[in-house]
């Protein structure tokens, strides 16, 4: 389990189809081995671990499914692209976010990228089996990254990031045209889910 909030930005350091090498700002040892990291939002598992270098603590590696190569940004990745990492869940921690498994949902599309004051707002546009968990004042989570959904229209939605976000994030990066992953808020989920449920056995 993740927050959706980002505690560190790596850089894909080698990718090699279902293997990717990440290179990250965390002290990572071989008792890293099995951990959970999410990858721009993607639930990873460590497979490997040895220090870094050109200023990054470790490199880490990770396996990936032909599954979640086909169904996240993952299938796309190449050295030096900068991702958005956090680590998993402690008793400890702090849910600053909102609860985020890490499973993610689909590959979407940025449509409009727009500054608002020192802000910028961005659209983001998914298809008709995804819409339905979406709604303004909601939670989701994109590239991992914890947000609120501020209007819905049809197929649309959009998010508000502050600089603060921009800066400390990969978001500062992105642009129109850009794919991102992912994931519905899990409370939306299974409200869809239970309303799904009881709309087939209310019908005759």
């Amino acid at each position: 389990m993740f927050t959706g909030l980002i505690t560190d930005v790596g850089q894909v350091y080698a990718a090699r189809g279902g293997n990717i090498d990440i290179a990250c700002g965390y002290e990572l040892d071989d008792d890293a081995i099995g951990a959970s990291i999410a990858c721009d939002g993607c639930c990873l598992t460590v497979t490997k671990a040895v220090a870094g270098e050109a200023g990054y603590q470790s490199i880490f590696s990770v396996d990936v499914s032909n599954e979640t190569l086909a169904h996240t940004t993952l299938g796309h990745w190449s050295q030096g692209r900068k991702i958005n990492l956090e680590r998993s869940l402690t008793p400890a921690s702090e849910l600053g976010g909102h609860i985020v498994t890490g499973h993610v949902d689909a590959a979407v599309r940025i449509v409009e990228k727009a500054e608002d004051g020192d802000s910028v707002r961005f659209t983001i546009e998914v298809d008709e089996r995804l819409k339905k968990f979406i709604a303004p004042k909601g939670s989701i989570a994109l590239n991992g990254v914890s947000l609120t959904v501020n209007e819905v229209e049809g197929t649309k939605f959009g998010i508000n990031l502050i600089p603060h976000t921009l800066v400390a994030t990969t978001w500062g990066l992105l642009t129109a045209g850009d794919e991102i992953n992912l994931e519905v808020d899990l409370l939306a989920r299974y409200v869809a889910r239970i309303t799904e449920t009881q709309v087939n056995k209310d019908v005759p």
